[in-house]
């Protein structure tokens, strides 16, 4: 049992409802569980049959994380899923609060970390509670499923043992590009892709951008959310509001990276982010700030792509400089272990573990303490 807040566009969400229907389609029984029936992704998953809890008279868009930890238990004790799965950090809390509230009840749970765990962006005393926090939820799960081999030595203890490798399944086998690109010579045309949203730092990007930018040059921002307006008011202040275009929201951004010739990333923290996955499959240029290991181990320590500091000197030298194109050999060799034929059953072998060892050993392993009693 896969569950969402809603049908907002994310990451999280779309590897998630991806992952249901390739499910499903094998012949799973894999419910889902949405707390509001509403988002821009709604029609691109329109095939996709869920359940929603009786909505309440006031959007409950504010407090959604409340909302499903209200209402999810009642699903879990209706639907008796053998699995519960979380499909990205920011739902960590939700899976603690069953633990609590269902206590033996409470299914077997497998979280995919999808974020950052450093979190080397926060001060000294907020990444205190920050590990404090990652102490207590690190009990609630049967198996944390990291997205590449590079988020592992991040890990807590606790987690590292019960932890298993599953590739992020961003893409198709047949979306990977296999012949290089070839400049044409014209003004580089710059993408970025992402949730308007702190984490994402896109008003960095921008006076970066604003530094590098050469005549014709132009950048596209492919996403919404809460800053939009105050990005698009920098953008007129900087000067550059001719050459950026917000496009909103795009229900299959990936598709329309043959358009462009490099992303950039500018976010102060990430997991796995599958805009770079798409982008390399794409054989696009990859320029990113050092937002965690994952962007490492996407690119290689560097090989597939240019990681700066996150810093908007180091990001505009970068946009400025030519960007090297990766070998596609080894980049599509690359990639093909974060195909969604390939992670959707090493998910279900996963689950299949889990399963089976809550029958043999419940409640009596590491996992089971504090949280169980």
């Amino acid at each position: 049992m896969t569950f969402l807040h809603s049908f907002e566009p994310g990451g999280v969400e779309r590897v998630a409802l991806r992952l249901v229907r390739h499910w499903r389609a094998a012949g799973v029984d894999a419910p889902l569980f949405v707390g509001r029936q509403t988002g821009p992704m709604r029609e691109e998953f329109a095939d996709i049959a869920f359940d929603v809890p009786r909505q309440p008279r006031r959007s409950q868009a504010g407090w959604e994380t409340l909302w499903m930890i209200l209402t999810l238990p009642a699903a879990i004790r209706r639907l008796r899923p053998d699995i519960l799965f979380v499909a990205g950090s920011t739902y960590t809390i939700v899976a603690v609060m069953m633990r609590l509230l269902l206590g033996r009840r409470c299914p077997p749970i497998v979280v995919k970390i999808s974020n950052d765990l450093a979190r080397r962006d926060l001060p000294v005393i907020p990444r205190f509670f920050w590990r404090a926090w990652l102490r207590i939820q690190a009990r609630c799960a049967r198996f944390w499923v990291v997205m590449d081999e590079s988020m592992l030595p991040e890990l807590p203890g606790v987690m590292a043992r019960r932890s298993r490798v599953v590739h992020d399944p961003a893409i198709e086998l047949d979306r990977i590009v296999t012949a290089p690109r070839v400049a044409d010579g014209g003004p580089r045309r710059f993408v970025a892709i992402g949730r308007m949203v702190a984490q994402k730092h896109f008003a960095l990007l921008l006076r970066a951008f604003a530094k590098a930018v050469r005549p014709g040059e132009t950048l596209t921002i492919l996403g919404d959310g809460a800053e939009r307006t105050a990005l698009e008011a920098l953008a007129g202040e900087l000067g550059i509001a001719g050459q950026v275009q917000f496009a909103g929201h795009v229900p299959d951004a990936a598709a329309r990276l043959a358009e462009f010739d490099a992303l950039l990333m500018s976010s102060r923290y990430e997991g796995i982010p599958a805009a770079i996955i798409e982008a390399l499959a794409a054989g696009l240029a990859v320029v990113t700030t050092d937002c965690g290991r994952g962007v490492h181990g996407l690119l290689g320590e560097g090989r597939f792509g240019v990681i700066v500091p996150q810093d908007e000197a180091a990001l505009a030298a970068a946009i400025r400089a030519p960007t090297p194109m990766a070998d596609r050999a080894e980049v599509r060799a690359f990639l093909e272990r974060f195909t969604i034929d390939r992670s959707a059953q090493l998910y279900l072998n996963v689950f299949a573990e889990a399963a089976i060892e809550q029958r043999v050993v419940p409640q009596t392993a590491e996992w089971a303490t504090p949280l169980a009693r």
